[in-house]
């Protein structure tokens, strides 16, 4: 059975298919954080509380991730991706009609575990499909799928909250994410490549246990961890801070902010070159003291010095993540998909844990404590990447 190629039709509707169902899972993964305000405001509940709106949905995806890898295994990338992607847009319009904010987190963490589907098989379907020499690009794609996707549900949902009511919102996206959904079922081939297996949830445990006694691994998931910890942690709560005086920006400003995420497509790439040049842990350290840098430039009251700040934080991260997530899958010289399953997990139980932390911080110290708690985290970041020196299978 011959691979899909470039230049072939089969190519170009994968690559769409793919982008496409990675746009509309990240966009209503990420839809409620430019929410935070308008829920505390509208359910009375605190900064900390709204925050769950996100945290339980990408702890529930954490969990999941390395359960629904396994699970695709058996039962097949295409219907598992299909379930996923349908069931992740019917939740979203369900979410419109929550009556308390407690309904909308059951709902949310409905979605976590239907989010999985996606980021833990559509990477599989790739490596299995795609022609190895066009395997970089459709990657490539796929990635930039997700990240267009997260910037463009932030900025949709602030926009049509603003207009309109957050209720609107979620309707207009969960429209939008199942008549996509529709197309990824009629543009995705089927797979050719694929071969079922038993699930053997035996061979899965010994094979997570492996990589976690593996100390340099460890060190590189405790990394992803601090890092989207911080990450989330700003984003949560730079929209509070904006909405109030002296700045009392709208929502659909405050949502159009998120553009500065595509300066990460700009960091991702260019630390990949500079890593193989000058290492690895080189340069995830200078990424990481960049992301330290911009945090403490927004303690500045200036509105355009905080901008600075965020645009070098977003640079910082997106550029150490990708060095931290390939590092993981180049030291992993078995299971590779599980060792990369168990950085997801670190990394999505980080933004749970930084996202809500970071509302404690917030309600009791303000701006300056949840600078504080990123100050914290990133030190602590620091502290495992020279650790990573000190191994000698880097």
């Amino acid at each position: 059975m011959e691979f899909i190629q470039r230049g072939t039709k089969e190519y170009k509707h994968t690559n769409w298919a793919l982008f496409a169902a990675g746009f509309i899972t990240f966009a209503n993964l990420y839809i409620t954080q430019p929410l935070l305000p308008e829920f505390s405001e509208e359910f009375h509940i605190s900064p900390a509380f709204a925050s769950l709106s996100l945290s339980v949905t990408t702890f529930a995806l954490a969990v999941s991730l390395v359960i629904v890898s396994s699970l695709s295994e058996a039962w097949g990338r295409k219907r598992l991706m299909t379930i996923s992607i349908f069931a992740s847009s019917i939740l979203t319009l369900a979410l419109a009609f929550s009556p308390t904010f407690e309904v909308l987190l059951i709902l949310r963490i409905a979605q976590g575990i239907t989010f999985a589907g996606l980021p833990a098989i559509a990477m599989a379907y790739l490596g299995e499909e795609m022609h190895p020499k066009d395997l970089g690009v459709a990657m490539g794609l796929y990635i930039s799928g997700n990240s267009v996707g997260g910037l463009a549900g932030r900025i949709m949902m602030g926009t049509l909250t603003d207009l309109y009511s957050w209720q609107i919102g979620m309707i207009v996206i969960g429209v939008l994410s199942l008549m996509i959904s529709a197309y990824f079922v009629v543009a995705l081939p089927s797979s050719k490549h694929f071969v079922a297996r038993e699930l053997q949830l035996g061979n899965l445990w010994k094979s997570l246990v492996s990589h976690l006694k593996d100390p340099a691994m460890m060190n590189l998931y405790g990394i992803g961890f601090f890092l989207m910890a911080s990450f989330v942690m700003l984003y949560n709560y730079i929209g509070f801070k904006l909405l109030a005086p002296p700045y009392s920006l709208s929502t659909t400003v405050v949502g159009w902010i998120f553009i500065v995420y595509l300066v990460g497509t700009v960091s991702s790439t260019w630390f990949g070159k500079l890593a193989n040049t000058y290492g690895r842990r080189n340069i995830l350290l200078i990424g990481t003291v960049l992301m330290l840098t911009g945090a403490l430039i927004t303690l500045n009251v200036s509105l355009i010095l905080k901008i600075v700040g965020i645009v070098i934080f977003t640079f910082g991260f997106f550029g150490s993540h990708s060095i931290a997530s390939g590092w993981v899958s180049h030291r992993a010289k078995h299971d590779k998909a599980q060792a990369s399953s168990l950085y997801l997990f670190f990394y999505y139980f980080g933004s749970s844990v930084g996202g809500t932390a970071g509302g404690f911080f917030w309600s009791h110290f303000g701006w300056l404590g949840v600078i504080g708690l990123i100050t914290i985290f990133l030190m602590l970041a620091i502290v495992l990447i020279r650790l990573l020196s000190l191994k000698k299978k880097n």
